[in-house]
């Protein structure tokens, strides 16, 4: 489970990531969180305003209209590159969907067609209004395609989370097409590259030296069956350390590089801090709770 992330929080995330934002009067208090749940958020969806102008989109997602009250997302990319900060909480973007997606969201798999509107996505969702005419004709520029892949990595990555969470409102209902123009697995695919380095404020994606990729910031998820008895590597070490730091310990000596009792142990701790129970919280890895306690990288 997710809480969402402070303005603060949101704030940090976006600028590390190096996205350029413009925080408007009363952003961190703006929301609709009197008229229904915010949180737990799963993932992001990425729209297009149908309307034209930085200012004027601006306005019509800040304000909305009479039959969809603002605020209508928490963040508006222009087509310069700007990420505009409107909101922070429930806003009026995603609406009914399909409860199946937001389940394959939660898992971080592909998502199925949506065919039912049975689920508020305005409680799980972070949404992203893009300026766009929605006609398929109005262009996207360059900058703003590389604000949308930044501010969407910096959730995730805030998160714990893999580009698998990033959907179009299209594929979260079939009532919609939006964003319309360019390809939401394109984008998942650039949001993905992206997480696979660590966050680099002041440069482009992709801006390092032939042969010299950066690591990743966090270890991948190694798989469930990596954390058996026959396992000694540097990972669990690390792993254990992040658990001590999370208050989650439950050695006596160590951590180690076997996987161990305790190591099982502690990990249950952490699931069951993040809300997990049951059989979710039986001390072995899964990939939504190992993304949320951001493992160092380990050669």
């Amino acid at each position: 489970m997710a809480a969402p992330l402070t303005p603060d929080r949101l704030l940090a995330a976006l600028r590390a990531e190096g996205v350029r934002v413009v925080e408007h009067p009363g952003w961190r208090t703006r929301n609709r969180n009197h008229k229904g749940a915010w949180g737990p958020v799963h993932g992001v969806i990425v729209h297009h305003t149908v309307s034209s102008g930085s200012a004027a989109s601006v306005a019509l997602c800040r304000d909305g209209y009479a039959a969809l009250p603002g605020p209508l997302c928490q963040a508006v990319i222009d087509k310069e590159g700007r990420v505009h900060l409107i909101a922070n909480g429930r806003a009026n973007h995603a609406g009914s969907g399909d409860g199946d997606v937001l389940r394959a969201v939660r898992a971080e798999t592909a998502t199925p067609r949506p065919d039912s509107q049975d689920t508020d996505g305005n409680a799980h969702f972070y949404g992203f209004e893009c300026v766009n005419l929605g006609d398929g004709k109005d262009p996207w520029p360059a900058a703003q395609l590389d604000a949308i892949e930044r501010a969407a990595a910096a959730l995730c990555r805030a998160h714990g989370w893999s580009a698998a969470s990033v959907i179009g409102h299209k594929e979260w209902t079939a009532t919609k097409t939006d964003p319309r123009g360019f390809e939401m697995g394109t984008m998942r695919s650039r949001v993905a590259a992206r997480l696979a380095t660590a966050a680099r404020p002041d440069r482009p994606a992709g801006s390092a030296g032939p042969g010299t990729p950066a690591a990743p910031r966090h270890q991948p998820f190694p798989g469930s069956s990596f954390f058996t008895s026959a396992t000694s590597s540097p990972v669990i070490t690390a792993m254990g350390r992040r658990l001590v730091a999370e208050g989650c310990s439950a050695y006596e000596v160590g951590p180690g590089p076997r996987w161990s009792e305790a190591d099982r142990r502690s990990y249950a701790r952490w699931q069951r801090k993040l809300g997990f129970s049951g059989s979710d919280a039986d001390g072995v890895p899964g990939r939504t709770s190992w993304n949320a306690l951001k493992v160092p990288y380990t050669r």
